[in-house]
């Protein structure tokens, strides 16, 4: 065999991280060592796999089938690990975790050293998005999903449910005044969300204005934000310093409520709706053990 498997994850890593750069940082490994051993597999292939320019590494068409079966072989060998391991019962390999910024500040990170201390051979890779992510595409193992599930092809773990609530620090209630009424709540500045355009439709009702939904249902209403953030967190410090009044997932802010530096306001008007919280995952042999281990230690410890 021509081809060390070390020099296959060096060719994969550098097609998935975009550049040798951001590959041997990655691996832990130098740049110019990560560029040799691309260039020795190469040679050793008598072919050339990447085009290199000065922004951008662009496969091959030979680069793109070797790709392909690079993957495979490692796939390969992970699930052979994998099966060996599960022989003593003992969990171990990658395990890739995905989920927004505040639910993985809030909700997850604060739990890892309790995992890592009771599955101490898996490896977890923690990636945050404010998007729902392509598993396949990322090599996500699971993704933790807030509001309705659309993809039917995935497994799914409920972890519980979050309300959504309508907050403001108390320095800025106590310079601009607590809004009562939606109305009121007009005159405010309003932190919200850049985009989706649902996320700035906030759960409350309209006083005397009889609004609802083809289904009966009150319809949420719909803010002009004052200033807009990708992140639910952003959004979070953003109301902490006193910039203006936000609508955030209760288990982001429960103990800046719990410790007065946000304060709930209209309450009285806020609708009753709730959003699951799913963890989703493909189904796959050499990932049950990981995955399996990790849903119920989440769900143990998750209180939502």
């Amino acid at each position: 065999m021509k081809t060390s498997t070390d020099e296959l994850l060096i060719f994969v890593s550098v097609i998935d991280s975009g550049s040798i750069t951001a590959a041997a940082e990655k691996l832990g490994q130098t740049v110019s060592g990560v560029s040799r051993a691309l260039t020795r597999l190469e040679k050793k292939l008598d072919t050339a796999l990447v085009r290199r320019t000065t922004r951008r590494l662009q496969l091959t068409e030979e680069g793109e089938g070797f790709l392909q079966r690079a993957r495979a072989i490692l796939d390969a060998m992970e699930e052979a690990e994998e099966s060996v391991t599960r022989t003593r019962r003992r969990p171990s390999g990658r395990l890739r975790v995905d989920a927004a910024s505040p639910f993985m500040l809030h909700c997850v990170a604060p739990h890892m050293t309790a995992f890592s201390a009771l599955y101490p051979e898996i490896r977890l890779e923690l990636t945050s998005n404010e998007r729902i992510v392509d598993l396949l595409e990322q090599k996500v193992d699971i993704a933790i999903r807030i509001g309705a599930l659309q993809d039917s092809t995935l497994h799914a773990r409920a972890l519980g449910s979050s309300k959504l609530l309508v907050v403001a620090s108390p320095a800025y209630l106590a310079a601009q005044g607590e809004p009562k009424s939606v109305d009121a709540l007009r005159g405010h500045r309003l932190i919200g969300f850049t985009a989706p355009e649902h996320l700035n439709r906030w759960p409350l009702r309209e006083q005397g204005k009889g609004k609802v939904h083809v289904r009966g249902k009150a319809e949420p209403l719909k803010i002009e934000p004052s200033i807009t953030a990708s992140s639910g967190e952003t959004l979070r410090q953003l109301a902490l310093s006193g910039w203006g009044i936000a609508c955030l997932a209760d288990f982001m802010i429960a103990a800046d409520i719990r410790e007065e530096r946000l304060v709930p306001i209209l309450g009285n008007l806020l609708l009753d709706e709730r959003q699951p919280v799913s963890a989703v995952y493909y189904q796959s042999a050499s990932l049950a053990g990981r995955v399996q281990c990790f849903l119920d230690f989440m769900a143990a410890r998750v209180q939502l």
